[in-house]
């Protein structure tokens, strides 16, 4: 019998409503490289062509400078998704590369050999080589220079985060590859929302280091056995399609969201719980100088 859609945010909905479980997008993130940083994946392509019937010299100069082109729109492209992975943290050390700015100095030096090649003038070349790596760092700016959020943190114990934090994207992706052979779009998306719970531990680890004692077990342990549950599904499913094996492997999925959930939820807490602790020592030595906190 049809019934009547309705909810907490509807007309005459109700306020007591539970609210509609988050999809698996929820946390997705857009690919930052977008049709402006790709378009530069072009010249290197024309510049090559182009340079087919000039000679032998011409051609090495054309291909060296379609060459350096080609590694300017590659540096460039890496340096955008680095950036955007420095920017979407609260703490983060600065690229270790200067990608985007190793990119603005080859596209300089591949469109001076294009010059060279076409005029033949080796003092315009270096000028329209200078032109345009400063006009790349106009358009797309530079790496970014200092780390942030690093003020006091143990950089010994940010090293053994990233270690770990490294394992855990590694068995992330091993695990979304292996659903991806058993060919069921449901199952991904499950994967995929899991990923997303994952994800949020990692960033509270990572604003805390402290906290990698207590989730480094699920973040190492529980993630390669998620893992490995993650290939022996898929070969199964690939073979068979056995549905028992699917539901199975998607109570594992449920059960492995809730705990890492759970633990995220605890972090979350103690972190607080350190902060009130902070706020009562200061107010007793305040009044212990004879002031008051307003």
């Amino acid at each position: 019998m049809a019934k009547r859609y309705g909810g907490k945010f509807s007309p005459d909905g109700d306020d007591s409503a539970p609210d509609l479980p988050a999809g698996h997008y929820t946390g997705a993130t857009v690919d930052p490289v977008g049709a402006r940083t790709n378009v530069m994946f072009a010249p290197p392509i024309v510049l090559a062509a182009t340079s087919l019937n000039d000679g032998a010299i011409g051609l090495a100069v054309g291909l060296a400078g379609a060459g350096a082109l080609l590694l300017g729109a590659w540096l460039l492209r890496d340096g955008v998704r680095a950036q955007a992975a420095y920017d979407a943290r609260r703490v983060a050390r600065r690229p270790a590369i200067p990608r985007k700015i190793l990119a603005a100095a080859a596209t300089g030096i591949g469109v001076g050999l294009a010059v060279a090649r076409g005029e033949g003038n080796l003092l315009a070349a270096p000028l329209y080589g200078i032109c345009a790596g400063a006009l790349h760092l106009a358009a797309f700016g530079i790496d970014p220079l200092k780390s942030k959020g690093m003020d006091g943190v143990d950089t010994f114990q940010q090293d053994r985060v990233a270690k770990v934090v490294d394992e855990a994207e590694t068995y992330l992706s091993e695990m979304e590859g292996a659903v991806r052979r058993a060919g069921d779009r449901e199952v991904e998306a499950r994967v995929e929302r899991f990923h997303t719970k994952v994800s949020q531990l990692i960033r509270t680890v990572e604003e805390d280091p402290r906290d990698l004692t207590a989730a480094r077990k699920y973040l190492g342990v529980y993630l390669m056995g998620a893992r490995d549950a993650a290939v022996k599904f898929a070969d199964i499913f690939s073979r068979s399609r056995d549905q028992g094996a699917r539901s199975d492997f998607m109570m594992l999925l449920t059960d492995l969201e809730d705990s890492f959930s759970q633990k995220n939820q605890k972090l979350l807490l103690d972190s607080n719980a350190d902060l009130t602790v902070e706020i009562e020592v200061l107010r007793d030595r305040l009044q212990r100088d004879g002031l008051r906190a307003r």
